[in-house]
């Protein structure tokens, strides 16, 4: 039971990657007023990243988390 539902996150995990980066790439193709995304996708990551950079040790810890997670 436990391993069908690490299954599911892991497939929603990787879903969810793939439509991130379907999103900058039609973004980059389109520009940030593409009728079909709903907003600035890549100014969002920027802020994200941002945000992880400007915390320091805590965010160094979290992008070591992140890189943990996805290279599962």
């Amino acid at each position: 039971m436990l391993d069908n539902v690490i299954g599911w996150v892991k497939k929603l995990t990787e879903a969810g990657v793939s439509i991130i980066a379907l999103a900058v790439v039609v973004q980059i193709i389109f520009g940030s007023q593409a009728a079909f995304l709903p907003g600035d996708v890549i100014a969002r990551l920027t802020d994200i990243i941002m945000g992880l950079g400007s915390a320091n040790l805590v965010g160094l810890i979290a992008v070591g988390l992140l890189y943990k997670i996805f290279t599962k």
